[in-house]
C-alpha cells in the first residue's frame, strides 16, 4: 500500500489535483487507513493507465470514462476465460480438452461459421 503524498511525489506525470478528481469521478478507488488515502498495486496500475493514457493517447476527461470501462469489461471477460479455461483443465478428460483446443483453433482460422 501507498500513501497518497507518497504517490504523488514518486508518480511521474502525476499531480494532487488530478489524482483528486479521478478519485471524484470513481475512475479510482484507494482505501482509506486512519484518515489517509492509501492505494494497493492495482489502483496504483491504473493510475499509471490513466496518465499513460492522457499523455500518449491524449484521451481527455470526457472520453475517459468510456476508455476505462470498455479496459474493466475486457479485464473481466480475460479474468471469465481464465476461470473456464481452468476449470475444463481441472475437469475434462485429455479427449474432450483436445478436441476443444482443435475446435477453438479451427474458430480461430475462421473455418467455422
Amino acid at each position: 500500500m501507498m500513501h497518497i503524498d507518497v504517490l504523488v511525489t514518486e508518480m511521474s506525470g502525476l499531480n494532487r489535483q488530478d489524482l483528486d478528481r479521478w478519485i471524484a469521478q470513481n475512475w479510482v478507488r484507494p482505501d482509506h487507513d486512519a484518515g489517509d488515502l492509501v492505494f494497493h498495486d492495482i489502483d496504483i496500475a491504473r493510475i499509471k493507465l490513466i496518465v499513460e493514457l492522457r499523455s500518449t493517447m491524449e484521451i481527455d476527461d470526457r472520453a475517459m470514462p468510456v476508455v476505462l470501462s470498455l479496459l474493466d469489461q475486457l479485464y473481466d471477460l480475460r479474468r471469465q476465460v481464465q476461470t473456464l479455461s481452468r476449470a475444463i483443465s481441472e475437469t475434462a478428460p485429455d479427449d474432450v480438452q483436445r478436441a476443444l483446443a482443435r475446435r477453438l483453433a479451427q474458430h480461430l482460422q475462421g473455418n467455422l461459421h
